[in-house]
């Protein structure tokens, strides 16, 4: 099961070249990842459903995940888990080949969309035999972010957007309902085993009964949310603005059915607590007519369609939430014959909307002529839907009459009622669609017999077949698996222990045949009588519109939300520090009043060294606050950083030393980068916050902090967990660094979410800079630069007023001659520095080695993935300011993108591979042997780790050059050129006063600062 699961992903990342080398026919090959599943699903069935004549044996896989928190992966396929596993891998593979036909040769962003739907299918699979609450919840999470992507797949047309937003949102909200509930669940029960939960039920609790209800129905908001029922059924009608196959597979054949999945997981444990019934009952019933009511309303056959699943999926929970096992087995042939008639009904339409370009009933007329197969294959579907024979919708449908009549309970009786009645609707929304899509109708033009496309149409021949073989066979063939699959569920008793409910086709004339004859004469009358029915719908009174309550909800917080946004971003950012300072002082010194415990003493130094670098900071920091050019403030602040180098020096922690000086160093080059867009001198804001408040602000917030620090280091009271770490990272770890080790080994989670945001904030700052696109390489040394207004250049340096004049060739080639740096010759000559040219080529490459040997020396000495990665980050740094852009294209031709992505697959990959040497996530394994020559050595599969993050660091400094470095000085030449084309009209030439006012006013426009005019 693990192995499948990593299937579907690996062929989503896959896709794209796969489909760029075979076009749209790739769909045939990605579906064979399905068909895999169904394959091990089918191989399974004789030990699951204990087919064989032994009890039935749940299929099990388990890793270690988070030993520490007794959290594992856990996937079990027991008998319920095997049936939705048939739907998702089955349908699944079917959607596939029918994507080959549906989508054009010329389509774009097949790859795209084919990547996310096997990714989708793999998140559903995963979902369906999940044994561990937050596995379970991974998985939720990921089905509802794909099918986000997959239906907003047509990005440029509004409705698409709109629609997958709106669906993330509800289904988002539910699953952050439910998530809490898990977690509540989970430490009530004292374990996450969703298998172990329901065995031990509501019946076998003792304590917390009040904590499991509430646990269980936020849960239950998920699955209500995920599977659209009211009030949450509107996303699921907007969803339809995805493509059609998108409408088969996640809207009828698999993700709508987790929330049903969930239901009927729980229902043997808790179908007895108070308030299951209660809840879903309604819900279901309330969802099912409101669903069939709003079906016969519409005219889109799609729509249609849509409001018909609503209505079925409260049907579907209704049944489900029983948990006994006649009525089970119902829900499960129901859940089945669903699945395969709802697909077909929506590929249907698909082909239908190929055709004839219309999805409208009011303009379809006379296609039964154009496709009798297609004809054939959806009435057989729609003959499932409606609950006719011989398919197995029929046999479904008569299970849940008969078991619920057997039952004999009121919530029985009260279901048969509602169920009765939805389904009266659910035969005459069928007869519209059927009457809507192929009948023919007076003053329409039939639309033309065209050839069929025997691909197009397979997956709803395969799919129409096994409805109606399911139904013809239903006692020979599906009766065994269904005894099979229900005997593995551990549920309760049927209402005759003697006689259990068996699926067949006929049962003789029974009060649930007389009921399904009463159904279907009733949904064909109201079809007969479908002008009156809607006269009367339209005299209803309307009903409290969900979707409008949902957009009016929106609009209503985006006002909220523009209003706080004008009240409280103003632009001002000693405004916006001094809020986050009074919140923070408030907060915190409420917090720190209520504290019982206080240190006994302070320890002001440990040595004269410390009293005299805090000395030094102190001086710095007010330094700071008086500075009056920016360029200074920076180089002020820097002082603070590198007094902090010393404290970490004085107490014995070289490592942290190296990584600051470095984090120090890389911080003001990267300021000084930003500054020369900015103007020189630090402007002065005469608003709201005086100079004293802002200074009371500041020394309270700095007196809170110290007093928190005081607090926070005299309030231990056990025996901290760092003390274990040198043991730890010398027994466990194979490492005498303890620093680095706890990074790559001992707290490596903490380091992976770290690296995380490293990429995050990497393609922020790029996404801050390139305004139209982000380049994948920077542009290379290829001639002469050009040269803009720099080619003007003043070669009588003591008088001011001299005008500019330009290079001449003897001087060009000059220039050109003994550079140091490649790209050296592409600067002006007053921007060029031999010295420092000289040194960078001379230290370049030293210094790239000393990062390689930081990276592999750090296990046991100084350094790591980190410091290494910034030591090659100083590198890089230093060869831009040698010779500019062009010289960081020469020294890293590479896509910085590509760095991160690197390095994260690094990480993530050793993270994972923990499983193949080990059985945990993060578990490293250690070689050692004697090597010739070398010597003995020891190698670690946490260096892996060190190289991914190494391989970030260097990405994420190579993107701050390109954007803050190469990307400004390319914006800052196009500004120059403009410049230069603007003075240079006729013979006239720039004076260097003039060039700089122009030069200033483009800095003026591009910052968004007022000019003289007050305009910006």
């Amino acid at each position: 099961m693990a192995a499948l699961v990593t299937l579907f992903f690996v062929a989503a990342l896959l896709s794209q070249p796969l489909f760029r080398l075979l076009g749209r026919n790739a769909f045939l090959l990605v579906a064979l990842v399905p068909l895999a599943g169904l394959v091990v699903s089918l191989a399974r069935a004789p030990a699951v459903l204990g087919l064989g004549g032994g009890d039935p044996v749940a299929w099990e896989e388990r890793f270690r995940w988070l030993p520490a928190l007794d959290l594992a992966i856990v996937f079990r396929m027991d008998s319920l888990s095997w049936v939705l596993s048939l739907l998702v891998t089955g349908v699944g593979a079917l959607v596939f080949v029918y994507c080959a036909r549906y989508f054009e040769a010329d389509e774009l962003r097949l790859g795209r969309f084919a990547g996310v739907l096997l990714a989708f299918a793999g998140c559903m699979y995963g979902l369906v035999v999940a044994d561990e609450l937050l596995l379970l919840y991974v998985f939720w999470e990921g089905t509802t972010v794909f099918s986000y992507l997959l239906i907003g797949h047509f990005h440029s047309r509004r409705p698409a957007r709109r629609a997958a937003l709106q669906a993330l949102i509800v289904t988002t909200g539910g699953g952050l309902a439910m998530l809490v509930g898990m977690l509540l669940l989970s430490a009530v029960m004292d374990t996450g085993r969703i298998s172990l939960i329901v065995a031990h039920g509501w019946s076998g609790l003792v304590d917390g009964q009040p904590l499991v209800i509430a646990a269980v129905l936020l849960i239950l908001v998920g699955a209500v949310s995920k599977s659209a029922l009211v009030p949450f059924h509107f996303w699921l009608p907007g969803a339809m603005a995805a493509p059609t196959p998108v409408s088969a597979y996640l809207h009828a054949a698999a993700m709508v059915k987790a929330g049903i999945y969930l239901v009927l997981r729980l229902a043997p444990g808790f179908h007895d607590m108070p308030g299951w019934s209660t809840v879903l009952l309604t819900l279901g019933i309330a969802t099912m007519l409101m669903g069939g009511w709003m079906a016969l309303q519409q005219f889109d056959l799609k729509l249609v369609l849509a409001y018909g699943t609503v209505s079925q999926l409260g049907f579907l929970t209704v049944m489900a939430s029983f948990g006994t096992r006649d009525i089970t087995t119902a829900a499960l042939a129901l859940l089945l014959a669903h699945g395969f008639f709802k697909s077909v009904l929506f590929l249907a339409v698909g082909v239908i909307d190929h055709r004839a370009g219309t999805r409208d009933l009011r303009k379809l007329s006379g296609y039964w002529r154009c496709s009798i197969t297609l004809t054939v294959v959806s009435v057989v579907a729609a003959f499932s839907m409606a609950g006719l024979p011989p398919t197995f919708g029929f046999v479904a449908k008569e299970a849940v009459y008969t078991t619920l009549m057997e039952s004999g309970t009121k919530d029985a009786w009260i279901a048969l009622i509602g169920l009765f009645l939805g389904s009266v609707l659910t035969v005459a929304y069928t007869a519209r669609f059927l009457w809507g899509a192929f009948a023919h109708k007076p003053g329409i033009e039939d639309i033309a017999p065209d050839r069929e496309d025997a691909l197009f149409l397979a997956p709803l021949v395969v799919l129409s077949t096994v409805t109606l073989a399911a139904g013809v066979f239903a006692g020979s063939l599906v009766e065994p698996l269904t005894r099979a699959w229900t005997a593995g569920l551990d549920l309760e008793a049927h209402a005759d222990p003697a006689h259990p409910y068996h699926l067949a086709l006929w049962h003789g004339l029974e009060p649930a045949l007389g009921l399904s004859v009463l159904t279907v004469g009733l949904g064909v009358l109201a079809f007969v009588f479908r002008h009156q029915v809607s006269v009367f719908q339209s005299a209803m009174p309307d009903g409290f519109n969900f979707h409008q309550g949902y957009r009016r909800s929106i609009d209503g917080l985006e006002r909220v939300a523009v209003s706080v946004t004008a009240r409280t971003q103003r632009g001002s950012l000693p405004f916006y520090q001094g809020m986050i300072y009074l919140v923070a002082i408030l907060s915190l010194g409420v917090a720190l009043l209520l504290n019982n415990t206080w240190p006994a003493g302070i320890d002001f130094a440990q040595s004269p060294l410390q009293v005299v670098v805090a000395i030094c900071m102190i001086i710095a920091a007010i330094a700071a606050t008086r500075a009056q050019k920016r360029f200074a403030a920076v180089v002020v602040t820097g002082i603070t950083g590198y007094g902090m180098v010393a404290y970490f020096a004085f107490q014995g922690a070289p490592d942290l030393a190296l990584t600051q000086v470095l984090v120090e160093t890389i911080t003001i080059v990267v300021f000084v980068l930003v500054l020369r867009r900015l103007p020189v001198q630090i402007g002065r804001n005469e608003g709201r916050l005086s100079p004293s408040v802002r200074i009371v602000l500041g020394v309270a917030f700095g007196a809170l902090m110290m007093a928190i620090a005081w607090v926070a280091m005299g309030a231990r009271t056990d025996t901290p967990v760092s003390t274990e770490f040198p043991y730890l990272a010398y027994t466990f770890g194979h490492g005498s660094n303890i620093v680095n080790v706890t990074l790559v080994d001992i707290r490596a989670w903490d380091t992976l979410g770290e690296t995380s945001v490293v990429v995050v904030a990497a393609t922020g700052i790029a996404s801050l800079i390139f305004v139209k696109s982000r380049e994948g390489v920077l542009q290379r040394l290829a001639g002469d630069r050009p040269q803009g207004i720099r080619r003007w250049i003043n070669r009588v340096d003591e008088d001011p007023d001299a005008p500019l004049v330009a290079l001449t060739e003897k001087e060009s080639a000059a220039a050109r001659r003994q550079a140091w740096l490649l790209a050296g010759r592409s600067l002006a000559p007053h921007n060029r520095s031999i010295i420092l040219e000289v040194t960078v080529r001379l230290l370049y490459h030293a210094v790239l080695v000393f990062s390689v040997y930081l990276l592999f020396a750090g296990h046991n000495l100084p350094g790591g993935g980190f410091a290494a990665g910034l030591v090659a980050g100083i590198a890089l740094i230093a060869r831009y300011l040698a010779g500019g852009r062009f010289e960081l294209a020469e020294a890293a031709n590479i896509d910085a993108g590509k760095l991160l992505g690197a390095g994260t697959v690094f990480t993530a990959g050793t993270a994972l591979c923990g499983f193949v040497w080990g059985s945990a996530v993060l578990e490293s394994e250690y070689v050692s042997a004697e090597v010739p020559v070398l010597g003995y050595l020891s190698f670690g599969t946490s260096t892996l780790f060190d190289i991914g993050v190494y391989l970030i660091v260097v990405g994420l400094m190579l993107d701050i050059l390109r954007s803050l470095g190469a990307e400004v000085d390319r914006q800052q030449e196009v500004d120059e050129r403009v410049v230069e084309k603007s003075l240079s009209d006729g013979d006239h030439t720039p004076g260097r006063e003039e060039v700089h006012l122009v030069l200033d006013r483009v800095d003026d426009v591009r910052l968004g600062r007022r000019t003289e005019g007050g305009r910006l």
